[in-house]
């Protein structure tokens, strides 16, 4: 175990940059057993670690472990939380518990075994903590961990302070919002860079091998995340990735499953599984007129998971079209219910209708919105796009 605290202390005490996620103030940290979920490379470890450094920073009652250490082949985890525990710790920080056999068993054991004990966790964004394991539900709280927020990014980019809004807030007072952030700077000199390696805090490292490190974490999503936790043989890895390249190319698309089962050389079935599955794994998104995912119905259209994903995947076929609604169903949908609309491209929170395109995008009617690009400030029910990466 000494070992395993020497790694924990040269952790926190290694200076790094990294950017504060808002999430740390919106978990309740009072749960005895919390999970965070999170696409490979999109800042779990670094989220877990700023953890300890506001809250337990010389505190040796909380302790951070990698699973994917080799000690954890020979030790269980419940026997190395025994130990822990009986040596005054409260606080078991456990990355990467996808990569331990049987985790969910000892985790169900840690809780009712050591009463005092709080055991926080990563996992992938495929694994189903509480949908696949009974012995978790109404214990475990789930949270994702997702890309920067365009406000996350301009932050960091500007060293600003901008705070997130609520639609409604947004919605009501755009103009003013608007206005205010435009005296400090201009958005729309960051919203192309953001578009393209903003999401992901690749950027801190090496911007430019930005696309090359999201192409690898895109790939090992594939061969681990969606094929290894789904039980998925790896000869079929070539069709997920080939299922990935269709829908980047032609976002937003409504899927001819027909068509796509034979470009891909599956049935209509396993295309609607890998529809879920990429979905499940933060690589796509999917629209619903209802929306809710039906697993027996398809999709109305369906979308990369970040405007990042398509210039990582499919760079020759990127347009402004599926830019904007990619970025759009992204920045909301994180917060707020979107669903497909016959009056528009969105409905948002079942009220608001949106068209999203350009500087001259119009509502469809009086009672509907528009987010038009490239434009600093709007008026009455146009709203700048830039504008809905304010809410989170």
């Amino acid at each position: 175990m000494e070992n395993l605290v020497q790694i924990h202390q040269t952790l926190v005490e290694n200076p790094r940059e990294s950017i504060r996620r808002e999430l740390l103030d919106e978990i309740d940290w009072s749960q005895r057993l919390i999970c965070i979920k999170g696409f490979r490379g999109v800042g779990k470890t670094t989220f877990l670690l700023d953890l300890v450094k506001e809250k337990y920073a010389d505190d040796r009652s909380c302790l951070y472990v990698n699973l994917n250490n080799f000690y954890f082949t020979k030790r269980k985890i419940v026997n190395f939380a025994d130990e822990f525990y009986k040596k005054g710790g409260k606080v078991l920080i456990l990355d990467q518990i996808h990569k331990y056999p049987d985790w969910a068993d000892e985790l169900r054991i840690c809780y009712d075994s050591f009463p005092e004990l709080q055991v926080i966790f990563s996992a992938s964004p495929v694994l189903r903590v509480i949908e696949g394991h009974e012995n978790l539900q109404g214990i475990a709280q789930v949270y994702h961990l997702e890309g920067l927020s365009f406000r996350e990014y301009l932050n960091f980019k500007g060293s600003f302070q901008f705070r997130k809004y609520q639609l409604d807030e947004l919605i009501a007072n755009h103009v003013a919002i608007a206005a205010e952030i435009t005296e400090k700077v201009k958005p729309l000199a960051y919203f192309n860079e953001y578009l393209q390696t903003g999401y992901y805090p690749y950027f801190l490292n090496s911007k430019s091998f930005y696309s090359e490190t999201l192409l690898k974490h895109v790939n090992l999503a594939l061969e681990i995340d969606v094929t290894y936790l789904n039980q998925i043989e790896l000869k079929y890895l070539p069709k997920l990735r080939k299922l990935l390249q269709i829908i980047c190319s032609q976002v937003p698309f409504s899927p001819n499953v027909s068509k796509i089962s034979t470009d891909v050389e599956t049935s209509r079935a396993t295309i609607m599984n890998y529809l879920r599955y990429l979905k499940n794994a933060r690589l796509i998104n999917l629209l619903f007129s209802n929306g809710g995912e039906d697993q027996q119905k398809k999709p109305d259209l369906v979308y990369a998971h970040n405007t990042n994903i398509l210039y990582a995947v499919d760079p020759e076929n990127i347009n402004n079209r599926n830019l904007r609604t990619t970025f759009f169903y992204n920045q909301v949908g994180y917060k707020y219910e979107v669903k497909s609309s016959a009056l528009a491209d969105f409905k948002v929170a079942g009220n608001y209708h949106f068209s999203i395109g350009g500087k001259y995008t119009e509502p469809f009617n009086e009672s509907s919105f528009a987010a038009a690009d490239m434009i600093e400030e709007g008026k009455g029910h146009i709203i700048p796009l830039w504008l809905f990466g304010f809410l989170y």
